[in-house]
């Protein structure tokens, strides 16, 4: 009887695996047949010229460099709001707070933000970052609005990576004299820096391919810009928050749903393919350079 029962527990054991291999084989698939899709019909449109020329409304032949240079700024400008913004909020959380009402609001807060659709996100920047702090369409609008999108997920990341850190640590830098924050500052976050890095860089990929909250705060529309202009303040210069921009996933949706060119399909094809390109580098290079730095804090 013995005998049978374990002979069934290992037959039950052996179906619960397989269907999860099975399931897992479906999920890779799906997303590698996807992925084979865009990149074989987008790839052949791929030119240095597609990659640096303007785009054009009515004729074939145009391009996505302003495009794809707004995607990359706003990025940076995102980056730039919103890093500093997600590390002090994981800091109080995993270093800080306590276990109370303002721990718990601040958490309940960040859920609500993880579960807000992109649209609404869009939305909420355009009546108060457009509209009613008066920005207007510019890549700050769309930066700040980003924020408010990404943050919750930066924030995760930050606290789940710096309480992966063992509390010994921790111990060991307040019995060398160190304060509170000089041991966060030296010892908890160096150690903890892979995990942000990747974290960061993972963010990146998801900012570098939102469309429906730039839709309504960094606009439709991609001006031509003025290389010989510097000057921040200037609406053509390249370096100005304060410009319309369209991203490349918003030129993407454009082209798709108003595209008069002759050509609308292959330039949307070959935006995909150019996005999903970026979007797999800044995955595959999250994951590269956290086990770079982590190999290199821990043979240091």
């Amino acid at each position: 009887m013995r005998e049978r029962e374990i002979m069934n527990a290992k037959k039950v054991d052996k179906i619960a695996i397989s269907t999860l291999y099975v399931i897992a084989g479906i999920i890779v698939t799906i997303l590698a047949a996807l992925i084979l899709y865009i990149l074989v019909r987008g790839i052949p449109h791929i030119s240095w010229s597609f990659l640096t020329s303007m785009s054009s409304s009515h004729k074939a032949g145009g391009g996505i460099g302003v495009q794809l240079y707004n995607s990359l700024f706003l990025l940076v400008i995102t980056l730039i709001i919103s890093v500093p913004l997600s590390m002090g909020t994981g800091i109080f959380l995993s270093e800080y707070a306590k276990k109370g009402r303002l721990s718990n609001f601040v958490r309940t807060c960040i859920e609500i933000l993880s579960s807000l659709p992109s649209v609404v996100v869009g939305l909420f920047g355009y009546l108060i970052f457009v509209v009613q702090f008066q920005y207007g369409f510019s890549i700050l609008s769309g930066a700040l609005a980003l924020t408010v999108f990404n943050l919750p997920q930066m924030t995760r990341t930050v606290e789940d990576s710096l309480r992966t850190v063992h509390h010994t640590q921790r111990e060991a830098g307040l019995a060398l004299g160190l304060s509170r924050w000089e041991t966060i500052c030296h010892v908890v976050i160096p150690e903890a820096l892979p995990g942000i890095v990747t974290g960061i860089v993972l963010s990146s990929g998801r900012i570098f391919g939102e469309a429906a909250a730039l839709i309504y705060t960094a606009g439709q529309s991609a001006p031509a810009l003025n290389w010989s202009n510097w000057n921040p303040l200037s609406i053509s210069s390249p370096i100005s928050i304060f410009r319309q921009a369209e991203t490349l996933a918003v030129h993407i949706w454009k082209v798709n749903s108003e595209g008069t060119t002759p050509d609308a399909t292959a330039v949307s094809a070959g935006s995909a393919a150019v996005l999903m390109i970026f979007i797999l580098i800044f995955n595959f290079g999250a994951r590269r350079l956290g086990a770079y730095l982590h190999k290199k804090l821990t043979s240091a």
